[in-house]
């Protein structure tokens, strides 16, 4: 088949298992023949399709995350290296570094803080988006700790990005202007597509029978100094309990929705 007639076919498969097929099948065609997704919309080669994309079709066909097949994925305004062990980063995260340009503007945070930083996602893109800003992103899992720091490195920010083994104890240095925060938040038990329940790490998912366990842990440990927020980010029906845990711990709270609508981020800022 040519690239065309393959690309047409891998959409109809994968109908089965992806909400968005063409999209999948233009995105591993791309990667097949090494060239990027717009490049091959633009101007489809006119050869036959790469005998790599039958293997890479049959993994996404098992509901293997494009991201994983293909290697990465763009948050923001940065492309990040991701795999197995490591969270994919989702455009819903975008909301939280969404929320801090509202707060800091052009200016930006001193310093920033990724707490459970996996692929580097939100310190990175922080870093990116502030180029005068320095960061520190913590993670108990090697696997993460390592896809972060290639990350780091292959973005340029290595200079200015710490990586560091660290649980949510950081949160309590009080040091940081922007803390950044995207922690597990689903029920144990919950049913997740196979996507996500098969493949991303556990760790990364599951927080406790109402999803609120590092939520709790979070609260009482966070310092912010004045003028600093932390940007946390919820399930869609989690925003009055996350807020109750953090105005117990004395801080004011409100709540960002991501682009469909749904409550996603809950800015946490210090008393007056």
């Amino acid at each position: 088949m040519t690239v065309t007639e393959a690309l047409a076919d891998a959409a109809r498969r994968l109908s089965v298992v992806s909400d968005t097929p063409r999209l999948d099948a233009e995105l591993l065609m791309a990667h097949a023949l090494g060239l990027t997704r717009d490049r091959l919309l633009l101007d489809p080669p006119r050869q036959e399709a790469p005998p790599a994309l039958v293997a890479m079709l049959e993994r996404r066909l098992a509901h293997e995350p494009i991201a994983y097949i293909i290697g990465h994925r763009e948050f923001w305004t940065i492309d990040l290296a991701v795999g197995p062990g490591v969270l994919i980063p989702r455009p819903d995260s975008e909301t939280l570094i969404e929320a801090a340009v509202v707060h800091f503007g052009l200016a930006g945070p001193r310093s920033v803080l990724d707490l459970g930083t996996g692929s580097g996602a939100l310190l990175l893109a922080a870093l990116a988006q502030w180029p005068q800003a320095t960061g520190l992103g913590v993670d108990t899992s090697e696997a993460a700790l390592a896809v972060a720091r290639g990350n780091a490195e292959r973005l340029g920010l290595a200079s200015r990005a710490r990586i560091d083994r660290g649980s949510w104890d950081a949160a309590s240095r009080g040091d940081f202007d922007l803390i950044l925060c995207n922690p597990p938040y689903i029920e144990t038990g919950a049913v997740l597509p196979p996507d996500v329940a098969d493949y991303e790490p556990a760790s990364a998912l599951y927080a406790g029978g109402d999803g609120l366990d590092d939520y709790r842990q979070i609260a009482p440990l966070l310092r912010l100094p004045t003028g600093g927020i932390a940007c946390v980010e919820i399930g869609a029906t989690q925003a009055q309990a996350v807020r109750t845990l953090f105005a117990a711990a004395g801080f004011l709270t409100r709540v960002n929705t991501d682009l469909a609508g749904h409550d996603r981020c809950i800015v946490v800022a210090p008393q007056a």
